[in-house]
């Protein structure tokens, strides 16, 4: 899947399932260790990272297997209800995140890391209304899981 001929998708130019596996395993490594973090994500599962990377892998355009496998946006979404994030929280989580794309060496390409970005911002945002006091409806919305291009810029490639 890819936004135009001869594009690799956000997916497959960041590597892939792998690649999202190995960024959501160091990244929720230090967020068991974070002062922030670490009382929000206290109870999950030890599989919570790598259902984050497949939540990140259909995000990004890689294969639907979060809504197929977990529900999609509507239980992405509702995991997150009645957990007051802060905005401490959700800077905290972007700094950490980024710091771990560099650490797992996720490409570093302005358009890539453009992309990148946009999405965790709005990602965390919406987190944050979700967690609040007076959350959006999440049962049976429709919504679908949200996917992100490479919009206005797509990654430079060689011609030669």
């Amino acid at each position: 899947m890819s936004d135009a001929p001869g594009i690799p998708s956000v997916y497959e130019w960041m590597g892939g399932q792998e690649a999202l596996d190995r960024l959501t395993e160091v990244f929720y490594g230090h967020v068991h260790k974070d002062p922030a973090l670490a009382p929000v994500f206290a109870g999950a599962p030890a599989e919570h990272a790598h259902h984050v990377a497949i939540w990140l892998a259909e995000v990004f355009g890689g294969p639907a297997d979060y809504t197929a496998a977990h529900g999609g946006h509507d239980h992405m979404a509702g995991r997150h209800l009645g957990r007051g994030i802060t905005e401490e929280q959700r800077r905290r989580w972007i700094s950490l995140l980024t710091d771990a794309a560099d650490e797992v060496g996720l490409p570093d390409d302005p358009e890539f890391r453009a992309v990148f970005a946009y999405y965790i911002e709005w990602g965390t945002r919406m987190a944050l209304v979700y967690s609040g006091p007076n959350p959006p409806p999440v049962e049976g919305t429709g919504a679908t899981v949200p996917k992100w291009g490479w919009n206005q810029t797509p990654p430079w490639q060689s011609k030669g």
